[in-house]
């Protein structure tokens, strides 16, 4: 039995009953029904630890992969779901090329350095490591630099590098062992973009939990440094954001030249659905005219490393000069592009039939729907069933379709196809219940009327306890 809090009476779809029913797009507000050109929806990616930067006319993306670093690219925010990662970097040293986390990548002079953290196997063998780009492209080709190694921790555990530049100097700052936590703030001058020039200096962050002070990152304005950095260990739904600040003309080796700020900046938002959202950074959209925080967070509360996707939105800054990171938005808000983004005219088809651009859905057989996944899922609602046969069909007119859908202990294996091709089988199981999980994305195809087509075939794996599929949200992509 699929592990859910439904109410018996949403049996009042037997309407559906071994039917084909079309469940027309609902006359929604101006808001719902207006092209979404525009706009975009969260998730940009379905990894963890994101990294962004704009470049010449593209969005630079990289999340933690663990055997190597990719990269993502793409002339708009809402195509980077879809867009087909380059690997730039995989590595033959087996003392460095496992466990790879958290790649960042900075521009200096005409070459782009990519920061990351690695080790043998042994997560206590975590070391910092920079590559430096052939050319001036941040996709690469690298090759290997250094080792970041500051001399009173040379051989100590350090992930989560980030670099910034204070009063004309540059500075490696990390997570790592000092005398506050295992995984601490710690800042170390450089000489250059590959050397470390001096100790690291740890800091006394506060962060509401013991355990972690990581990810630090770091904005410049009104006169001050601004260093945000994640606590609580991130599988926790409390993972947050805190931050400290330098103003101009302070050295920021000396602890107490760094201004706490108190209670978190950035933290969960239960009635949006967001949990744990933290290891972020922050980029300028394309004109260059705002500030954007791209950050994970994962929609359920339990205690998991799983389910981490890549979100950004938009940050402003308050009247004391301080940066306003804002309340996470839930997965699947509506948000405008940033600023010069030049769109891709992409739009939603809800699981209830209501799109925000030329969709609909169909459904045969009996589907149960209701609105038990709450924030979970994208307007708070989804279809779903476990009989064997039973089809959703998705007609859209575009090039690619990307289906996010709920996760759970209960389900099972579905067979999707599109134009009445191929089937391709997909397993809805988790290990954990997560909502508006990517599940499947379309090849490219030609910009024109498609069908998705999602039939239960009523299998499940050994872990499984049944053979539910679900239908939440599809985003559709017209360029």
């Amino acid at each position: 039995m699929r592990l859910r809090s439904r109410s018996p009476l949403l049996a009042v779809l037997l309407a559906l009953l071994l039917g084909l029913t079309a469940v027309p797009s609902a006359a929604g507000g101006a808001e719902e029904t207006k092209a979404a050109a525009g706009t975009f929806r969260n998730p940009l990616n379905p990894g963890p630890d994101p990294y962004v930067s704009h470049w010449k006319g593209n969005y630079h993306l990289t999340t933690t992969q663990g055997d190597s670093i990719r990269m993502w690219r793409s002339p708009s925010l809402s195509t980077l779901l879809t867009a087909d990662p380059v690997t730039v970097w995989k590595d033959s040293d087996s003392s460095r090329n496992r466990n790879i986390w958290a790649p960042e990548f900075y521009r200096f002079g005409d070459r782009w350095y990519l920061y990351y953290t690695a080790d043998d196997g042994v997560d206590e063998h975590h070391r910092l490591y920079v590559l430096e780009s052939e050319r001036d492209d941040p996709a690469g080709p690298y090759r290997f630099k250094a080792k970041l190694t500051p001399p009173n921790h040379a051989d100590k555990y350090a992930i989560d590098p980030g670099v910034f530049q204070h009063n004309g100097r540059l500075y490696l700052a990390y997570a790592g062992l000092n005398q506050y936590q295992h995984n601490g703030l710690n800042i170390a001058p450089m000489s250059n973009p590959y050397t470390v020039s001096g100790d690291a200096v740890p800091l006394d962050a506060a962060g509401g939990c013991p355990e972690v002070r990581e990810g630090p990152e770091f904005l410049h304005r009104n006169g001050r440094t601004w260093m945000t950095y994640s606590t609580c260990d991130t599988g926790k739904p409390d993972y947050q954001v805190w931050m400290m600040s330098l103003r101009d003309g302070a050295d920021p080796l000396v602890p107490g030249n760094w201004t706490q700020h108190s209670g978190p900046v950035f933290s969960r938002a239960d009635d949006r659905g967001v949990y744990g959202p933290g290891h972020h950074a922050f980029f300028r959209s394309p004109d260059g005219t705002e500030d954007w925080i791209v950050y994970h967070a994962k929609t359920t509360s339990t205690n998991t490393y799983t389910d981490r996707t890549t979100r950004a939105q938009k940050i402003t800054w308050n009247a004391d000069g301080s940066p306003d990171l804002g309340r996470p938005l839930a997965l699947g808000a509506t948000q405008d592009l940033p600023a010069g983004d030049p769109g891709s005219g992409t739009y939603w088809i809800n699981d209830d039939g209501r799109s925000s651009g030329a969709g609909s859905v169909a459904y045969t057989g009996r589907w149960n729907s209701g609105t038990g996944c709450a924030t979970q899922c994208f307007r708070g609602d989804d279809h779903w069933s476990d009989r064997a046969g039973d089809t959703a069909t998705l007609t859209f007119t575009g090039t690619r379709i990307a289906l996010l859908s709920v996760r759970d202990t209960g389900n099972g294996i579905a067979g999707i196809s599109v134009d009445g091709g191929a089937e391709q089988r997909v397993d809805f199981h988790g290990a954990i219940r997560t909502g508006e999980t990517l599940r499947y994305v379309s090849p490219k195809l030609p910009h024109g009327r498609h069908t998705l087509r999602i039939r239960v075939t009523g299998e499940h794996n050994a872990q499984s306890r049944g053979a539910f599929v679900s239908v939440d949200r599809a985003e559709v992509y017209t360029n």
